[in-house]
């Protein structure tokens, strides 16, 4: 069945980086556009980034944009999303997913960023 594990969060300052990680299990990677995802305290799921299964294409939700890089590896089924000068509003679980709606999305990894 599908699987997907994230790690990678933390804690940081802001300013700070972190490089989350999703490794992908139970279904072929390559041929499946992923989504980050991501749920700050008492809020909904929120789309983060897209990237297109083989050209790699991306789209990025505006606050994140200049800030946030995904990649992926499909011989190593593993997605990416390096998080550059995070700031407090960054502050959520993150989760990687098959739709952008959060669907069939892992167990998350947190991130708070300390202000």
């Amino acid at each position: 069945q599908v699987q997907l594990v994230e790690s990678g969060g933390g804690l940081v300052q802001a300013g700070g980086s972190l490089r989350l990680s999703c490794a992908a299990s139970g279904f072929t990677f390559s041929i499946r556009w992923m989504y980050w995802v991501r749920q700050a305290p008492g809020k909904g799921l929120e789309w983060v980034s897209t990237i297109n299964n083989f050209s790699g294409g991306t789209s990025y939700t505006d606050s994140v944009k200049g800030r946030f890089t995904v990649s992926r590896d499909n011989a190593k089924n593993t997605l990416w999303l390096q998080m550059n000068n995070l700031n407090s509003e960054d502050t959520a679980v993150y989760y990687c997913a098959l739709d952008p709606r959060g669907g069939s999305r892992g167990q998350g990894t947190q991130v708070t960023v300390s202000s």
